[in-house]
């Protein structure tokens, strides 16, 4: 008898992650979603599970990470062209850890707008991640790779980053459920950053319920990132069902019901009407915020990458290069002043929560726009598409509040999101109203046909 005919059949989470593996092969070379694909590790993984090794909250959910996250033999690219020279990562990053732990199986890393700084989805070194609803549309950045392996069928979870509305953004555009923490809720350590003050990590995956298991099972607090707290773990997940009724639900209005296409401000009314929820308050001076985001985020991202401006200039993006030489330029008086309108406009954000636990807005101004346009015209104004996607997602990252987007299927058409809006640390609350508009199909993931 030979080797292979003596070798025991595969078990279920083996061939499961198998199957994966086959049509991340079959797909991804149409999709773009995967830079590097970790085939050993994963069946490795697979095989333990088999044996018993693991029954925890994920256990055979195969999840893929943003290549900014460290995984282990891998050069961490954060999208870029020069992070190729960096040596393999040594060890994994803290909530691939996390993942693991529970039984995730790791199937490789993600396609990323380079150094995050990007909404489309588009990266010049390794093509674009297309969505998988349309090819021919963006899937939305920087975390496009994994909206993207999402809404493929390709992961059940993908682990992102959101600065200004990278996880919200693509969630949206490829219909898929996304959770951006608190800041300071989940771990950093590990991952390649942009903007310190602003950078978040979570989770984007086809139900609610794979949304809140991954997020608990990344929980806790980690000494080497100081931003995390040392808040204990608040599990959302056993509440997902418990309903809403307690909830004081509204619909932000002024700056987030003007600027957009007239089908997103539909989803939101649609998932009001579903939640029952009348009420409409404004955040003040909305607009503002999201400028002082910008600023911000491009003063912090052009420290972080100086040396790499001068000393490898060609080897950018060319439209990220120029954003962070422009950054480079901004007077610090100018951040100063960004950083304490930061602090009101969280002050006023607090107040609007003595009234309200949960708000509705829109996730962006229209449904995914064509791979390589450049302009779009919203209310009768024509803007450059790069920027203006995260036109309702970075006042709300701006001072870190918890979101969980649902995705919403108007028509047979392309999706959108509706952004389900908590005070710090209510990320439960976010997640079983998203979890309420699932059950009523509402909010719907659906898998490309591809």
């Amino acid at each position: 008898m030979s080797l292979a005919a003596a070798r025991p059949e595969p078990g279920p989470a083996e061939q499961a992650a198998a199957a994966a593996l086959a049509r991340i092969d079959a797909l991804d070379g149409r999709v773009g979603a995967f830079t590097d694909v970790t085939a050993e590790r994963a069946l490795s993984a697979a095989r333990a599970l088999d044996a018993g090794a693991n029954s925890g909250a994920l256990a055979g959910v195969a999840f893929a990470v943003k290549n900014l996250f460290d995984v282990e033999g891998l050069p961490t690219r954060a999208g870029s062209r020069i992070n190729r020279d960096r040596a393999r990562a040594t060890r994994d990053a803290a909530l691939l850890t996390r993942m693991e732990a529970a039984g995730a199986i790791l199937t490789g890393a993600l396609n990323m707008g380079e150094y995050a700084y990007d909404f489309t989805g588009e990266n010049i070194h390794d093509g674009p991640s297309r969505n998988p609803h349309d090819l021919t549309r963006m899937s939305g950045g920087s975390s496009g790779g994994s909206g993207a392996a999402v809404a493929a069928g390709l992961v059940d979870v993908a682990l992102a980053s959101d600065t200004n509305g990278s996880i919200r953004v693509p969630s949206a555009l490829c219909g898929c459920f996304g959770l951006k923490p608190t800041y300071g809720r989940l771990t950093r350590a590990g991952t390649f950053p942009f903007v310190q003050s602003l950078d978040h990590l979570g989770p984007i995956a086809r139900s609610t319920d794979l949304l809140a298991r991954a997020y608990d099972a990344m929980q806790g607090p980690d000494a080497e990132d100081p931003a995390t707290t040392t808040r204990a773990p608040e599990p959302a997940a056993p509440s997902l069902d418990a309903g809403f009724a307690d909830l004081r639900i509204a619909t932000l209005g002024g700056h987030f019901a003007r600027g957009g296409e007239a089908e997103c401000f539909e989803a939101v009314a649609r998932a009001a009407a579903c939640l029952g929820a009348e009420a409409v308050v404004e955040f003040p001076e909305a607009a503002r915020a999201r400028a002082a985001a910008y600023l911000i985020t491009a003063t912090e991202g052009a420290a972080l990458h100086l040396e790499r401006l001068r000393a490898r200039p060609d080897e950018f993006d060319p439209a990220v290069r120029d954003r962070l030489i422009a950054g480079a330029t901004i007077p610090s008086a100018y951040v100063a002043k960004a950083q304490r309108f930061r602090r009101w406009f969280a002050q006023e954000a607090a107040r609007v929560f003595e009234t309200v636990d949960i708000l509705l807005a829109p996730s962006t101004p229209c449904r995914a726009p064509a791979l390589g346009q450049k302009t779009f015209t919203l209310d009768g104004v024509t803007l450059p598409v790069r920027p203006n996607l995260g036109v309702y997602t970075q006042p709300i990252s701006f001072i870190g509040l918890p979101v969980a987007c649902a995705p919403i299927f108007l028509d047979e058409g392309l999706p959108l999101g509706v952004q389900i809006i908590a005070a710090p640390w209510r990320e439960a609350d976010a997640l079983r109203v998203a979890r309420a508009l699932e059950a009523a199909g509402v909010a719907e993931f659906r898998k490309a046909k591809l």
